[in-house]
């Protein structure tokens, strides 16, 4: 049997074949969240709170470039899922070109973006002045490697998509090791401040890139990639542009409202931007089980639907919402227990830990109805509706919290606030999306008479 048809999702023990997928997944997402909290636990400890608050304050911006371009990932990774399990190999071999083709243009819109206009977006922020100056040398050299961040989340896409999820979890240790130890060498030894935090960040994702970039160009599969043949195939790119754009603006919207929230908790000054930057790095590992079951029920659900087994979509639907749901929820729990021990393992100073516990203490109790949310988001992607998921997110995680900071924030200038909004935007976007499944699931089984 062929590396391909191992991978296949369209047969055997649904259960199995999602959570051999999930596991994968997950340590990669593990590993690739050091990332980020390796440089904020060297910078912190070693540099102090300023500068942890630098390196903190970015990442409502970089999460908003990022977010946008790497939406094209997702739409392709769910057109190629459906070109595989439909056994296409002329349609995968096409799509897996124009994805390519897509990702190295964005990887220099992405640098140049990210290098001309964050100090501009960083000021509109309302980053501090003591703060300032860190946090853009930390952006512009981060976005200087735009190509590892776009490139590296196309090829894993790409092999995602086949059912592979075990490479990319290697590609991801190897850089995390990179990563750790260039942390440790350009901050601690070379004191090269911020900028080595950065740097470290930038070089770890090329070795990433590189591995799987290496694993694509040799494989004996249909989704080979050959830079000889890169191309913008008008149907490929269609639909890519169909699943991606969604995808895209949905990151955006969501990080956009971010970057307001990031403002609104910059008026609190430099403990509150730490505190919250601290609790965001942690918040980070938490989601990373519900982010491993939506990308696998993704490539699950549109192999599934490419094949034409419309139920067996639906069951491992049901179960992976249930898996996702009940981990989510068991997280929450932890973290309200032990949020003081997780903050001061950042900084030490007493104010920054107040700041970032009453965050994690207020958001962890309702970490169900975000799982939810995201879930049920991935799966109405599969099924092939990339728009509503978009419409939930632009209205439910964005409009409403930046009408609320507009609003009532201005009147009610309390930190309290920011906490808050997290867990009615998850209310309600937990009730819509389960409108939304229902009515859609019912329009499908009508449809082909046996979803």
């Amino acid at each position: 049997m062929t590396t391909a048809a191992k991978n296949l999702m369209t047969e055997g023990d649904l259960r199995k074949k999602i959570i051999l997928f999930a596991i994968p997944v997950f340590l990669g997402q593990l590993f690739q969240q050091l990332y980020s909290t390796v440089d904020s636990l060297i910078v912190g400890n070693i540099l102090g709170a300023q500068a942890l608050a630098s390196v903190t304050s970015t990442s409502a911006l970089v999460y908003l470039l990022i977010g946008f371009f790497l939406g094209f990932a997702t739409g392709s990774e769910i057109v190629i899922a459906r070109h595989i399990g439909a056994r296409n190999d002329e349609q995968t071999e096409k799509a897996v070109h124009t994805a390519v083709s897509i990702g190295l243009f964005f990887s220099v819109l992405m640098t140049l973006a990210g290098i001309f206009l964050s100090p501009l977006i960083l000021r509109w922020m309302g980053t501090p002045d003591d703060v300032l100056p860190g946090a853009v040398t930390y952006v512009r050299i981060y976005f200087a490697g735009s190509f590892g961040i776009v490139m590296y989340n196309i090829f894993v896409g790409i092999l995602r998509a086949s059912g592979d999820s075990r490479h990319p979890l290697y590609y991801l240790v190897a850089s995390s090791l990179v990563n750790i130890i260039l942390d440790w060498i350009f901050v601690a030894v070379f004191h090269m401040g911020i900028a080595g935090a950065a740097l470290a960040t930038v070089i770890s994702e090329l070795v990433s890139v590189g591995l799987a970039l290496h694993r694509l160009l040799h494989i004996d599969a249909s989704y080979r990639v050959d830079f000889r043949k890169l191309l913008l195939d008008s149907f490929n790119a269609k639909t890519i542009i169909r699943y991606g754009i969604p995808s895209a603006i949905q990151g955006c919207v969501v990080d956009l409202s971010n970057i307001l929230i990031q403002s609104y908790v910059n008026s609190f000054g430099m403990a509150a931007i730490a505190g919250i930057g601290a609790y965001s790095r942690v918040e980070g590992f938490i989601f990373l089980p519900v982010t491993a079951f939506s990308l696998a029920l993704s490539t699950f659900v549109s192999q599934n639907m490419g094949a034409k087994q419309y139920k067996r979509a639906r069951d491992g639907i049901r179960f992976s919402t249930l898996c996702s749901v009940f981990m989510i929820g068991s997280i929450g729990l932890l973290i309200y227990a032990f949020a003081p021990q997780l903050i001061a393992m950042f900084v030490q100073d007493p104010e920054v830990i107040y700041y970032g516990v009453t965050r994690a203490r207020i958001c962890s109790l309702f970490f169900v109805l975000m799982g939810y949310s995201h879930i049920t988001a991935a799966a109405l992607r599969g099924l092939g509706h990339p728009v509503e998921p978009m419409l939930v997110y632009v209205f439910c995680w964005c409009a409403v919290r930046v009408v609320v900071l507009m609003t009532i924030g201005k009147v009610v200038h309390n930190f309290l606030l920011v906490c808050w909004i997290y867990p009615f935007t998850w209310t309600l976007s937990t009730i819509v999306y389960a409108i939304l499944y229902h009515r859609i699931t019912g329009q499908q089984i009508r449809a082909v008479g046996q979803m």
